[in-house]
């Protein structure tokens, strides 16, 4: 097995002493840790069963185990990320105190690497640096620290490279998974969670990932779950936490697992990579099928476990462990930080427009090709409605051409939808690690998109407005635009809402359309006000649907003042008033002015905005609501779970 002879990681390993933990140093303990979920009616199904064991500053752990082992679980239990479904027990301490995780002072790196594909690795970091370092360092220092973390992680080559995506060639995925590190890092947190780093990867990356990792702060406490490290990988790991099963096979230093498994019976051949022989030998997936030959294989690996098991209880190992925790429980440790300073609201809420401006920018799906597209539906609008005059025909070409343009024209800013899904995902992995509030986020998303919704209403809207040769006047022209404008902004503020709640892109773009389809169903044009279903279509849709006011501002900005020559044969009027138009016609409401039709449409942009932001808040709660602790199990109860396959678990009540 190749030999790693890294000077800082022999430097960690001297380094990592209880001193370092009561002066600089965050230590975390956890004893008898048990994490269920529901299952079924009346049951519980054990997901993590009474673990116990230590992370100590200055050195990696890695938690290992197969697939659905409970890694990812025990990572987000010492995390406090446990969704509110389950349910935990046991003591989870910091420095031998019970604390709860506040911004600063831990981060967790999730396996997904959500990033903004349009910024260069450098706007990302000090981007993320002015958001979460606090306004008594200056940009100055703020751009120190990130080029800082940034030649820790080993992108310095990288810096003005473009993160990338889809159809964008950008960094590696090693990098990638580097750039979210430097940005949870920035705040030089004490705990340090990693959610398989090395995924997807391949070897020569995951070994450049964990090195870089291996050789952090010195005084950061860092915990990983790891699926199958290579063996150099292997070698950089202080301590393994081995799970199987949700129970412990071993913990301690990693160094001595393969001397562990040896002398339980089940040594690692030689020239193999010591962590494939522990995971084949503790892996358990593939004992469903029913054939003797799998059947036989089942029981053996099932034995396997349970003497691994037996062997760990009783070796020193875990009663050094056990004393470790204890010892480390009685020491009059330092409290951590209760919560470190970060950017004031008022700069997350610039820095967020900035970067939402930029991305905007750079993203030609964003507003670019939605520009383009406008552009062409409104000269297509201009020369099918060029010159419409003002003979009774026009009457109906200008209410069908008003119509168009405000259903169908703004119906198209769903093409948007995607990008508003990559900035969801962005917003969510920042929010969950407390980097800026949500009315930032929302203030800076509505901010930066003023600019470009307002070059979309004013260039299509002049083609679109002017080659028909509707009402003259600079006056009508500008209403015109600020209720295009303010549509957009509506289906804009719809489409996030709808983001925030669906899970998936494809069930957004159809909710999207669904949604808005009805409105201009029931929004007083292809069926008169009066002609409306009083159920459903006309009490509430009606009322609701902002459509409703952008017809009827557009026509009474159109109409009002307006006279249509008649050339209708046997009539007996040769002109036409708009006020009639609008009366008979359009059935509109001639109670209030048009400027308040603009003034519910603006405040409904208002009123979306505000359900977008209180839509977030809930599911925020709702995703990290309290964990519910339940009582330490029953030695019936542990009986139960020791061989969950031979009996099923039942609640309290069967």
């Amino acid at each position: 097995m190749a030999s790693v002879p890294t000077l800082e990681i022999k430097e960690r390993d001297h380094a990592a002493s209880i001193d370092m933990v009561l002066e600089n140093g965050a230590y975390l303990t956890w004893e008898n840790l048990w994490v269920t979920v529901p299952h079924g009616k009346n049951s519980t199904k054990p997901i993590l069963q009474g673990l116990t064991g230590f992370a100590s500053p200055g050195q990696l752990l890695a938690i290992m185990g197969p697939s659905g082992c409970g890694k990812s679980t025990l990572l987000d239990a010492l995390g406090g990320r446990l969704s509110s479904k389950m349910k935990q027990s046991g003591d989870i301490l910091i420095n031998g105190r019970k604390e709860t995780l506040a911004y600063g002072t831990s981060a967790y790196v999730t396996q997904d690497d959500t990033l903004m594909t349009t910024l260069t690795v450098s706007e990302a970091v000090y981007y993320s640096a002015q958001l979460q370092l606090p306004d008594s360092m200056s940009k100055l220092e703020k751009k120190e620290r990130a080029a800082m973390t940034i030649r820790e992680m080993g992108l310095q080559d990288a810096m003005n490279t473009r993160i990338g995506g889809w159809g964008d060639k950008g960094l590696s995925g090693g990098q990638k998974r580097r750039v979210s590190i430097c940005i949870e890092i920035l705040t030089r947190p004490k705990l340090l969670f990693l959610d398989e780093p090395t995924s997807g990867l391949d070897s020569a990356a995951s070994y450049y990932v964990m090195s870089r990792i291996a050789c952090l702060d010195k005084r950061m406490t860092i915990i990983a779950s790891i699926h199958q490290p290579s063996s150099e990988v292997f070698q950089l790991f202080n301590n393994l936490c081995l799970l199987s099963s949700g129970k412990t096979i071993y913990f301690g230093p990693a160094s001595l697992a393969n001397e562990f498994f040896t002398s339980s019976g089940f040594p690692c051949p030689t020239l193999q990579n010591p962590s494939d022989h522990f995971l084949k030998t503790i892996n358990k997936d593939f004992d469903q099928d029913i054939d003797e030959e799998s059947l036989v294989g089942a029981i053996y690996r099932e034995e396997t476990i349970n003497s691994l098991l037996k062997s760990y209880k009783a070796s020193e190992t875990y009663q050094q462990v056990r004393q470790q925790v204890a010892e480390t429980c009685k020491q009059d440790c330092e409290a951590l930080e209760k919560k470190k300073n970060r950017a004031s609201f008022l700069t997350q809420s610039i820095v967020l427009t900035k970067r939402s401006f930029v991305n905007m920018y750079r993203d030609p799906g964003y507003y670019w090709l939605r520009l383009v597209i406008y552009i062409t539906l409104a000269i297509g609008l201009g020369t099918i409605y060029c010159n419409i005059g003002f003979t009774y025909e026009s009457i109906q070409a200008r209410g069908s051409l008003l119509t168009f343009i405000a259903s169908f024209l703004t119906f198209m800013t769903i093409g948007g939808f995607p990008s508003f899904v990559e900035d969801m995902k962005v917003f969510e992995r920042e929010r969950l690690n407390g980097h800026y509030g949500v009315t930032a986020f929302v203030m800076g998303n509505t901010f930066s998109a003023l600019p470009y919704l307002l070059i979309i209403s004013i260039i299509p809207g002049a083609l679109s407005y002017y080659l028909p040769g509707l009402q003259k006047g600079y006056e009508h022209f500008l209403y015109f635009v600020c209720v295009l404008f303010a549509c957009m902004m509506l289906v804009e503020s719809l489409m996030m809402i709808i983001a925030s709640l669906v899970p998936n892109f494809l069930m957004g773009i159809i909710t999207g359309a669904g949604v808005q389809a009805l409105m201009i169903l029931g929004g007083g044009f292809f069926r008169l006000p009066n002609d409306l279903p009083d159920f459903f279509w006309r009490y509430p849709l009606f009322y609701m649907a902002f459509h409703k006011y952008a017809y009827q501002g557009m026509f009474k900005n159109e109409f009002e003042g307006l006279v249509i020559h008649n050339d209708q044969v046997g009539s007996g009027k040769t002109t036409i008033s708009g006020e009639e138009i609008l009366k008979d016609k359009w059935q509109v409401e001639k109670g209030y002015s048009k400027w308040v039709d603009l003034a519910i449409l603006l405040g409904m942009v208002l009123l979306y905005r505000i359900l977008f932001l209180i839509i977030i808040k809930i599911k925020e709660k709702i995703k990290t609501g309290r964990i519910t602790f339940m009582p330490v199990p029953s030695k019936q109860t542990i009986q139960v779970m020791e061989n969950p396959i031979a009996t099923p678990l039942h609640g309290d009540n069967n």
